[in-house]
Parts: C-alpha cells; structure tokens; sequence
C-alpha cells in the first residue's frame, strides 16, 4: 500500500493579532521583513497618537463636565438672596474646588495614558503596576497625617466652613484667617501671632462671622433699683443705636433686652442681645457699653462695684486666752 506523506506544516502568520498596519502590508507586499518594519515605524505611532488624543479627549469632557457643575454651584438654588460678599465667596469657592477636581483627572488620565503607551511599544507593564500598587500603600502608611491634611482641606471648600476674613476658633487658636490651602489653615490671634493649623488636626471649628454676628452686652444693675425702669431704659438706649444712621447695615435686626440673666452677690445682670454683620458684634458692643453708661449716669441708675468685708485681728492672743476683751474689727470696705 502507498504510504501517506505527512502534511505539511502550516506557514506561521507574520503579523500578531491586533497588527492592522502588518497585515496590509504584508498582504501587499507579501515581505515579512516590509510588513514587521511598516508596523514599527507606521502602526505604532499611530496607536500612540491615538491614544494621546483619545487621553485629551477624555480630559476635555470631564473638565467641561466639572466647570459645569462648578458653575451650577457657583450661582447655587437662591442667588437673589445674597449678598456681593456671599456670591463672590462662593465663586471663590466653586472654582477653587473645580480646579483640584481638573487636577486630579488630569492625573489620572496621564498615567492611564501612559501605561497604555508602554504596552504599546511592547513593555511589559505588569511589573509597573504591582509596583505602583507598592508605592501607594507605602505612601499611603508613611503620609497618613498628609492625605488627612488634603482630605479635611478638600471638605473645608466643599462645605465652606469658614473662608479668609472670618474669625474662627479652631481649639487652640483663635483669630482670623488669612489664608486657606488643602494642606493647612493659617490664622492670627488679637495678639498678632500666626499660627499654622493643619488641616487634618481640626476637629471643630466655631466660625464668628459666618453670614451674621451677636453682640452679647451683659450689665449689672443694684438690687434696689426698679428692675423694670432698667430694662425700659436699656430698650430705648438700644433702640436709638438701631435707628442711627451711621450703623444701618451694621445692626440687622431690632436689638432685643432679654431680661434679667444672672443674680450675682452684687448685682442683677441684664442681658442685651443686638444682631449684626459679620465682625462687627465686637464694636457694636463697645459702642453701646459707652452709650449705656451715659444714660446710666443721667437716670442716676447705679452700676454696683464689688465689696467685700476685711476682719483686722489684733495678734495679742494671750490676751484673748486670758478671758480679755475681744480685739477683733469688722470693717466694711468697698
């Protein structure tokens, strides 16, 4: 019987799957050598170039996306109801948050786009990713304070807790901003000291003049006095302040006397609540102290001081334990 002569084996393919470039060259050509050197020097570049323009593509949608909502922010749900102060520091805000958004895509884009490119011109980018993945987790354990810092900062802008100019307190400082970064908060007290407060040690802040202020005005009065005359003169002192013209929009609302707050071992203390704009409760206050004692002084309304009762001893003890007289004085000092 005639043997069969074993097939012949077939030519492997030239091109790798996915060489669009080699494969129309070689089916041209039909030079293997032509088709390997027509996809260095044409197919790759062009998957670069794709590839980076597909990355600026990207880019430029989701930028548009965030200055879109940026803009919806900025103009917010009422923008008739603000203020110049309020809308420009919302769009402060809006933009500043906007941009560490357009930052971190265009991060993130560039390294995907770059680690697409590397495959493309034949690295092997495993090992490039398992080490980025190390790098992050050891940069994740040794910034820890860092990306706190970044993430308080970031919430700071988002839900404007405070912004430069207001008077905050922060625990252990207190004054007002200067300056605010996603890393740290800078502030001055009222004795002119600086201080640097990281974003991610903030754990509450009491912000002073966030869209309106208090002035809190306590005076104390003698208990003898008519404690309903008092609080009729503190209304009409208070309310002359309210209808001054160099204090319109200064003080919002109608000042408004609370009433008797505290009865101390001297005095009976009357509280003044009077609301104003943002950081001025502090001069209003002054102001309407200086006023108080005026009428004060011209109703004959006594501001009490303290006194106290001081017992002079006579140190001849002898003659006190010898059934003598008592040398002990009770004098009574203001």
């Amino acid at each position: 019987m005639p043997t069969l002569s074993p097939a012949a084996p077939l030519a492997a393919e030239p091109c790798a799957d996915g060489e669009q470039v080699c494969d129309l060259v070689y089916d041209w050509s039909g030079s293997e050598r032509f088709a390997d050197w027509a996809d260095v020097l044409i197919g790759t570049p062009l998957a670069i170039l794709g590839l980076i323009l597909l990355g600026l593509v990207v880019r430029w949608v989701l930028h548009r996306i965030v200055q879109r909502v940026a803009r919806r922010a900025e103009k917010g749900v009422l923008p008739e109801r603000l203020d110049a102060a309020a809308v420009a520091r919302r769009a402060q805000r809006a933009e500043t948050v906007a941009g560490i958004f357009q930052s971190v895509i265009t991060i993130i884009v560039i390294a995907v786009v770059t680690t697409m490119i590397l495959s493309e011109v034949g690295v092997n980018i495993a090992p490039i990713i398992a080490s980025a993945g190390i790098i992050g987790i050891a940069l994740g354990f040794g910034a820890q304070s860092l990306v706190r810092d970044f993430l308080s900062g970031l919430f700071i802008f988002i839900e404007d807790q405070y912004g430069v100019g207001d008077v905050v307190d922060l625990g252990e400082a207190i004054g007002s901003v200067e300056a605010v970064t996603l890393r740290m908060t800078r502030l001055r007290d009222v004795n002119g000291t600086v201080w640097f407060v990281p974003n991610g040690q903030i754990l509450r802040v009491g912000n002073q003049s966030k869209n309106w202020s208090r002035a809190v005005v306590d005076v104390g009065v003698g208990y003898g006095e008519d404690l309903a005359r008092v609080q009729r003169v503190l209304r009409e002192v208070a309310h002359d302040m309210w209808e001054d013209e160099d204090y319109k929009g200064v003080i919002i609302e109608e000042p408004e006397v609370t009433g008797v707050e505290m009865l101390a071992a001297d005095s009976v203390t009357i509280r003044v609540l009077v609301k104003t704009a943002p950081l001025q409760q502090w001069g209003v206050a002054r102001t309407l102290r200086q006023r108080i004692k005026a009428r004060f002084d011209h109703e004959g309304i006594e501001i009490p001081f303290a006194q106290r009762v001081v017992w002079h001893r006579d140190d001849r003890r002898a003659a006190g334990e010898q059934g003598g007289p008592d040398n002990g004085a009770a004098t009574d000092a203001g």
